[in-house]
């Protein structure tokens, strides 16, 4: 059986890029192993649903990647604009936008976290209500022209930039467009928060904007309780319980996926059941036609030193999988490897090396590497 799923991928020698991400970059500010409400000092980090995924690739897998976001211009947005340097990812596509000194019309996106040890759970709290990014306008940035003539291999964006706006639903749905009319390959993580949609209508409005967009899409990525939420799919067995579903219910859940958007080529879903903060068991699952479901290695008990950014991580091991055409069972390998990895070092991005992801997702062991 043809076990690599029919992406249609542009050659790379076309394209001045092999991923793109659309959306929000924030500065993730950390205090370490205490408490926001206690901390006297932060740790700066720079991390974003859709902009980890890109940085992963690009700092972790070696592929060109770049990303198409706005910042406001001033000492916190500079800032942004060095990490983002640092990891690697092209910002040829950042839209500055003119502070006004108060960040009354324009500013750049906060993200307050804790890890989160045993029994007390990992904490966020985000400020980017009104950033620059959520105001970009659909003129602002030409995807016709950096699909089409600068050449993407891959988009990738997703339910939290869409969340921000009407105006990031609609240009979310514009780039999605653009990239099927030149032959780019999207992929979508619905990564549902309640919070950016609570004055918007909620799951229902949720809904509508996902549903739109899904008819673009080639590679859905999202938990259960995003196909729930952020879809409005029925899935045996989500009732927010912290446990993992039976892989019939998963099956199930990507098979209606796929009868609603016959557009989908990959579906992949983490699997994470929650025994503490400190350790998840961690799984992943994928389908594409050509293989059916195939699930990655298991990882029962997996220690957790901070769980932000695992799920993009996954999504990146898994994207990069694709890119290489090394078929779903690999790619699913790569994905569940580099997510568990990055869930063992600080900060939304992945701090892991091809090497080590490629040893465990072969199966190596933590033994002690001289």
């Amino acid at each position: 059986m043809n076990s690599l799923p029919n992406l249609g991928l542009r050659p790379a020698e076309q394209c001045r890029f092999d991923a793109v991400a659309l959306g929000e970059v924030m500065l993730r500010l950390d205090p370490g192993e205490g408490r926001i409400r206690t901390a006297r000092s932060f740790e700066a980090w720079e991390g974003g649903g859709e902009y980890n995924v890109v940085r992963g690739l690009s700092r972790v897998f070696g592929k060109r990647s770049a990303v198409v976001t706005a910042l406001a211009d001033n000492e916190v947005g500079r800032l942004v604009e060095s990490l983002i340097l640092a990891g690697g990812v092209d910002t040829s596509n950042l839209h500055w936008v003119k502070y006004d000194g108060i960040g009354r019309t324009a500013r750049n996106g906060l993200n307050f976290t804790e890890r989160g040890f045993s029994v007390r759970g990992a904490v966020g709290v985000s400020d980017r209500a009104h950033t620059a990014i959520a105001q970009l306008e659909l003129g602002e940035s030409d995807f016709d022209h950096l699909f089409g003539e600068v050449g993407v291999r891959w988009l990738h964006t997703g339910g939290i930039y869409a969340g921000l706006s009407e105006q990031s639903a609609a240009t979310a749905l514009a780039a999605a467009r653009s990239a099927q009319r030149h032959g780019v390959v999207v992929s979508y993580d619905l990564n549902f928060r309640p919070s950016l949609w609570q004055d918007r209508g909620g799951a229902p409005r949720a809904q509508a904007v996902n549903r739109e967009i899904a008819q673009y899409v080639d590679v859905m990525l999202g938990n259960e309780e995003d196909f729930t939420a952020a879809l409005g799919f029925a899935v045996a067995g989500v009732d927010g319980a912290l446990t993992q579903l039976p892989v019939e219910s998963y099956g199930a859940m990507i098979a209606e996926a796929v009868r609603t958007y016959p557009n989908l080529k990959v579906v992949a879903t983490t699997l994470r059941s929650v025994k503490s903060a400190s350790f998840n068991d961690w799984g992943a699952l994928a389908w594409s036609e050509p293989t059916g479901l195939v699930q990655a290695r298991q990882r029962d008990n997996l220690e957790i030193l901070d769980r932000v950014g695992g799920g993009d991580s996954f999504a990146s091991g898994l994207v990069y999988g694709l890119l290489e055409n090394l078929g779903l069972q690999k790619a699913v390998e790569f994905g569940a490897a580099h997510g568990a990895l990055a869930m063992t070092t600080p900060g939304d991005t992945s701090m892991a090396s091809l090497a080590e992801v490629q040893k465990l997702a072969g199966g190596g062991s933590a033994r002690v590497v001289r």
